[in-house]
């Protein structure tokens, strides 16, 4: 048995009404244990300054401000791919952002709960330019880096076995040594989603001696976990990022979102807090959207400031975008 289904199955045995009370525990702390990547550019990565910024890390902040009304009561817990649904599953941390994919067995498994996907992905690969290698065909029986506990493990024999082709794995536990391995000329190919390696390749001593293969292998949809059992705190996890869909839908931003609230449509009062008692539902303040969009704005400014045209990593919209625009970024109506 896989070790993290064995680590879900133990859980689960503790596990009943012990997290029917994550609000709770938050409210009484103060601060808001938020499980993120150990340095995935545009997700979650520290600054200069040591503080941790990315898609991921707004994520977090939204939460906190919801749920706390201060964006900047978290505590980061940086997790590699092999401790973070442990870490969960223990109650070290409340949620888990951490570019970690939903799949069926981690559903069915892990005594946890997937949130909506806040970011749509596909297992890609990065490439010396020199190696003159265009497409995935062309790594048959080459060395391939790839993280340990991770789905890019399972869809890289899936695939490369289904295609006839030959590899030769090197896994890594921590994602920051295998992207040191693959700098130094120790793999042909590293793989991981596209946009974290996108993210790796600006961060490489000389980006430009880098690509990333515009092929992808798989459907990686990433968003949130929470542990079962725990539907309120679920529900709030959930209907934050259904708050800066509906922002964005709706032309809500962090600049604007006080001057919304108090306007005359109606969608944006329930959002925002004018109007009905969506927050009283979940045992938080009406005003728990417009905390959260005014600290972090809504989707498409975290998407673009930490991913998008504003940032380093510069990736397009593509299925991130609102349904309105060919996307596949939808919110739950608020009524």
């Amino acid at each position: 048995m896989k070790a993290w289904i064995l680590a879900g199955a133990l859980a689960l045995a503790g596990m009943e009404g012990a997290e029917a009370q994550t609000l709770a525990a938050v409210k009484a702390r103060g601060v808001l244990n938020c499980g993120v990547s150990q340095g995935f550019a545009g997700f979650s990565a520290p600054d200069s300054r040591g503080e941790f910024r990315g898609l991921d890390v707004d994520y977090c902040r939204a939460v906190a401000a919801a749920v706390l009304g201060d964006a900047t009561k978290v505590r980061y817990v940086p997790l590699t791919a092999q401790a973070r649904f442990t870490a969960l599953q223990t109650g070290e941390i409340d949620v888990l952002f951490r570019n970690s994919t939903q799949t069926f067995l981690r559903d069915a498994s892990l005594g946890l709960n997937q949130g909506p996907v806040n970011f749509y992905d596909g297992q890609g690969f990065a490439v010396r330019r020199d190696a003159s290698v265009g497409k995935v065909q062309e790594l048959d029986g080459a060395t391939i880096c790839v993280a340990q506990g991770t789905t890019h493990e399972l869809n890289l024999n899936d695939v490369f076995r289904a295609r006839g082709m030959k590899f030769s794995p090197v896994v890594f536990e921590r994602i920051d040594t295998m992207y040191e391995a693959f700098y130094a000329g120790r793999c042909d190919a590293m793989t991981q989603d596209a946009s974290a390696l996108a993210g790796a390749l600006t961060a490489a001593r000389d980006p430009a001696a880098y690509r990333v293969l515009e092929e992808t292998i798989s459907k990686e949809p990433l968003g949130p976990f929470t542990r079962n059992g725990d539907d309120q705190w679920s529900n709030i996890i959930a209907w934050t990022h259904y708050a800066l869909i509906e922002a964005e839908e709706l032309g809500i931003t962090a600049a604007n979102a006080e001057a919304q609230a108090a306007g005359a449509n109606p969608n944006a009062q329930r959002l925002l807090g004018t109007a009905g008692e969506f927050g009283s539902r979940f045992g938080l303040d009406n005003r728990w959207a417009l905390s959260a969009i005014r600290a972090v704005g809504n989707y498409g400014e975290v998407f673009e400031r930490n991913v998008g045209q504003g940032s380093t990593l510069k990736l397009r919209r593509g299925l991130n975008g609102l349904w309105t625009q060919g996307g596949l970024m939808y919110a739950i109506p608020f009524r």
